[in-house]
Parts: structure tokens; C-alpha cells; sequence
């Protein structure tokens, strides 16, 4: 046995494995398991273990449906978003890249946050392999699994009382758990508890603006990462209860007996997720956040915000790097007879779907400002402004006007051959370059030389971030600081660049518009 693959935890030790530089421990409990009287309520401590328990596969990832992102069978063969874990309510596991056991070294700590909105996804996807991260930048890299969809997110609190208080926010406390476990355990893992990094991509995103605005979540974290996924707003109570309520009469309880919902199968309550998900609109993308199954503003949890009306001041502090993908709705709709079929006549009546009747007026200002794109492009490029690029730089505009931290911007606008080019620089594909796991996803990427200097690139300006609050060094022009004059924005591409304001006259369309 090799005791040099052997951490010592504070619930008990566990045992990884050596690869590729890095010493790697998969499916570590963090909490105990939320299942039985334990289904929708925040996570129990865990009880520890006698013996050492092997580390050596990915835990149970959430249950969630199959097809929870209505990705065309096309780009679900070529994006690999998440991995083949088996599925469970029992899912609170964390995994564990380092380059040495506590050590004494205090590496930077990053924790990485999963995509998939609130109710798809984990951390056992083939592009988030924290592998060359830890080896090659000197990091510890955490990932982790949580609660999802009605099963972390289903707001009780109005109708079951005191005793389901926190269930709307379940998802969000587990990952404050494992945080907490984070923190015990950094050291042993030769990392620095006192220098966490929390980042994440889309919905990992979204849960970072989350708990930038959970005061449980104060001091568990040091500096933040938002990927193409902000949540400048959350599920209001009533909006929330009142999805709820239609799952209670899909499974076909008494919305006053709530407590009967532990008793439904598993199976059963991912059903009625699947139904009520399945009639929302596919063009109400740029109100994700405030439909279906999502962290609910409370009084407790989630008191506000997270970004709306303006940035948390709990967290003022803490230096934040924010970006977004040129054409982030292309991994959705690259395959839509709609989109594909779109001529100049039928754009304005295609985006009108999203926009109402700020159509005409937005389409004129982006044809006026994009003269040479196609109508595909110009809705593309349309609806990823709306909902994702623009609430970013909302996000960004918020946090730095506390004047507390700085904030960092960036656009990755590298395009994929992939799938014949139609998926652009599409959502998701900054992650294998930052992740620098391009072997892992080379479906999604291509094999072009190109890909390695950038993905080296990011990697290293992700970690001197975790590292320091500040992504600037070797391999980059000099990244200012973002500010309301310049907009200084760095484009990462096959040659990486500083410009103000990139897409200004895009961004201020929408002003005009509204």
C-alpha cells in the first residue's frame, strides 16, 4: 500500500490514486445523504468512518433528466457536459485534484461549480478534468456534485412552514457544505483554506452569483469566477410556490400535505420535473433564472439579488473575473430547422419570439451594426446579448460600482470546426482551453494546433487569479481592470487582445431600445 496516496480527512482517510502528475481523489462524502425524512432539507453533518475509504470513482451525480437542455442529438454527441455517473438522490460527493498531500505548500484553492442550469449536469464531465490545472499551475482543484431540480430546489417554505423553510434553497446549502468541508480539509490536501476560488460555467455560473449574495456562504470563499452564466436575478417566492404546486398535483399530493412528498418515489418526482420543464417555452432562455427550478429569494438564504438591484455588498470584497462566449446561443439552436431555414424576411417575426416588440427596433440596430452577417447570425448573435453577454456586463457594471474589488472581463471568441462550423465559439467551449483538457474534448474542439498555446493561455491566467486576485502575466497583453469609461475587455482567440467596449454599439442598442 502506498501511504503517499492516503489523506487524512476530518470524517476519515481516504485513498486516491496517482495520474498524470497529480494525485486525484474522486467521490469523497461531504454530507451526509439527502434522502428519506433528509429529502428536501439542508444537509446533515456526516458521520465520519473508521478504516480508509477508496476515493477512486466519481460519486452519484444528481437525478436530472436525460435531456434536460433540449440539445439537438447532434451536439449532445459532440459536447461531453457531463459524465456517466450513476444517478441518485444520494449525491453529495466532491472530487480532488492536487500535486501533493498537506504538504505545508498553501497552494490556491478553486473549486469548480458544474453547468446545467439548477437541474442538469456534473462534476464528472470529461472537460473538467482538473488535472492539467493542478499539475502545470500549482493548484488544488475541487469539483462537486449537489442537489438539483425539484430535488434542491422546490419551494415548501409557503406551504409546508417552518419545517421545509430552506428547501427552495437545498441546492444551494449543499454546495455551502461542501465549502465547509472545503475549508477543514484544504491543508490536508496541501491547498489554502484561506485562499478559495469558486468558479464555474452557465449554471455553475449562475451559482456563483448565488452565493456572492448568501451571507452563509461569507468567508468560505476569496475570489470568484463567472463563466457564460450570470444570475442577475433569482425565483421570487411566489413564482417559485407556485411551481410547486404544479408538481404536487402531478405526483398527486395535497399541495396542504406536503410531507407526503417524501414518501413519492424518486422516479416519480422527476417525472413531474420533466413535465413541467417540458412546457416551458425553449424561447424564454433569457428568463431561466425566474422560471422552473431554481435558489428562491428568501429572508434567510438568498435575501436579494443576487445582482438586482445592485451587487451584494457582502461580498464587496471579493475580485471577481466575469466573461462570456461570442456565440453562446449556438450550442441550443445550431441545428433548429427555424434558425437554420431563417431568410432576411422572417428575422424580425423569429426573434420576436424572445424579444416581443422590441423586435423591429433591435433587429435594425444589429443589422446597422453587423452589415455583412447573415439573418442565422444576427439571431444568434441577438439572443446571446439578451441573455447571457448583456446580464454579464450588467453583473460586472453592479459589482465594480461598489468600488470595493476589482473586476476583470473577458469574450472568448475562438470558433470550433466542429459540426461544420455551426456552433461558432459556442457555449461551453471556453472550458476545455481554460481547463486545458482539449484530449478530453476533442469531438468539441478539433485537433488544429492552434488550441494548445490558447488553452495553456488560459489556464495559467485562471490560476495566477485564484492566486492573487489578478489573471495578468506572462502570455497576455497588459488586462486592465474593468471601468465604466473604457470597458477594457480581453478577447481570448488564437491571438489575445485587449479592446474597450467590444460590440459598444450592440451593447447600447439595448438602451436605445428599451
Amino acid at each position: 500500500m502506498d501511504d503517499g496516496l492516503i489523506a487524512t480527512t476530518t470524517h476519515g482517510c481516504v485513498r486516491g490514486l496517482a495520474e498524470r502528475g497529480v494525485l486525484l481523489f474522486r467521490g469523497i462524502p461531504y454530507a451526509a445523504p439527502p434522502v428519506g425524512e433528509r429529502r428536501f432539507q439542508p444537509p446533515a453533518p456526516l458521520p465520519a468512518w473508521e478504516g480508509v475509504r477508496d476515493a477512486l470513482a466519481f460519486g452519484n451525480r444528481a437525478l436530472q433528466p436525460a435531456t434536460a437542455l433540449g440539445l439537438a442529438p447532434q451536439v449532445v454527441a459532440c459536447v461531453p457536459l457531463r459524465g456517466d455517473e450513476a444517478q441518485s438522490e444520494d449525491c453529495l460527493y466532491l472530487n480532488v485534484w492536487t500535486p501533493a498531500l498537506a504538504d505545508g505548500r498553501g497552494r490556491p484553492t478553486m473549486v469548480w461549480l458544474h453547468g446545467g442550469a439548477f437541474v442538469a449536469g456534473s462534476s464528472g464531465s470529461p472537460m473538467y478534468d482538473g488535472t492539467s490545472l493542478a499539475a502545470n499551475e500549482d493548484v488544488v482543484v475541487f469539483s462537486l456534485n449537489h442537489r438539483l431540480g425539484a430535488f434542491g430546489f422546490l419551494n415548501l417554505a409557503e406551504i409546508g412552514g417552518p419545517a421545509f423553510a430552506s428547501s427552495g434553497s437545498a441546492g444551494m446549502l449543499d454546495i455551502v457544505a461542501a465549502l465547509r468541508w472545503v475549508r477543514d480539509n484544504a491543508a490536508a490536501f496541501g491547498g489554502d483554506p484561506g485562499n478559495v476560488t469558486i468558479f464555474g460555467e452557465s449554471g455553475g455560473g449562475a451559482k456563483v452569483s448565488v452565493l456572492l449574495a448568501m451571507p452563509e456562504a461569507r468567508g468560505l470563499f476569496h475570489r470568484a469566477i463567472m463563466q457564460s452564466g450570470p444570475a442577475v436575478e433569482m425565483m421570487k417566492p411566489a413564482d417559485a410556490t407556485a411551481v410547486t404546486r404544479k408538481v404536487t398535483a402531478q405526483v398527486g399530493v395535497d399541495a396542504a400535505e406536503p410531507r407526503k412528498l417524501l414518501d413519492v418515489p424518486a422516479e416519480r418526482l422527476l417525472e413531474a420535473q420533466i413535465a413541467i420543464m417540458t412546457a416551458q417555452s425553449t424561447m424564454s432562455f433569457a428568463n431561466r433564472r425566474k422560471q422552473g427550478f431554481n435558489p428562491v429569494i428568501d429572508s434567510k438564504h438568498l435575501p436579494g439579488g443576487p445582482f438586482e438591484p445592485v451587487a451584494p455588498s457582502i461580498s464587496a470584497d471579493i475580485p471577481l473575473m466575469i466573461g462570456t462566449n461570442k456565440d453562446e446561443m449556438a450550442l441550443f439552436w445550431s441545428h433548429t430547422p427555424w434558425l437554420e431555414n431563417l431568410a432576411e424576411a422572417g428575422l424580425v417575426d423569429a426573434v420576436r419570439q424572445f424579444l416581443g416588440e422590441r423586435a423591429p427596433d433591435i433587429v435594425a440596430r444589429y443589422r446597422q451594426a453587423r452589415p455583412g452577417d447573415s439573418p442565422r447570425e444576427l439571431a444568434i448573435a441577438i439572443a446571446t446579448d439578451q441573455s447571457i453577454r448583456l446580464p454579464s456586463l450588467v453583473t460586472a457594471d453592479r459589482k465594480m460600482a461598489l468600488n470595493a474589488a476589482p473586476v476583470f472581463v473577458y469574450l472568448f471568441t475562438w470558433e470550433t470546426p466542429a459540426l461544420e462550423g455551426r456552433l461558432g465559439s459556442a457555449h461551453v467551449l471556453e472550458i476545455p482551453f481554460m481547463f486545458d483538457s482539449l484530449d478530453k474534448a476533442a469531438g468539441f474542439t478539433g485537433d488544429s494546433p492552434e488550441r494548445a498555446p490558447l488553452a495553456r493561455t488560459m489556464r495559467a491566467a485562471w490560476a495566477r487569479f485564484a492566486r492573487g486576485g489578478d489573471p495578468n502575466g506572462e502570455g497576455l497583453p497588459r488586462w486592465p481592470a474593468y471601468n465604466p469609461g473604457r470597458r477594457p475587455t480581453m478577447i481570448f482567440d488564437t491571438t489575445c487582445r485587449v479592446e474597450d467596449d467590444p460590440r459598444g454599439a450592440e451593447r447600447c442598442a439595448w438602451a436605445a431600445a428599451s
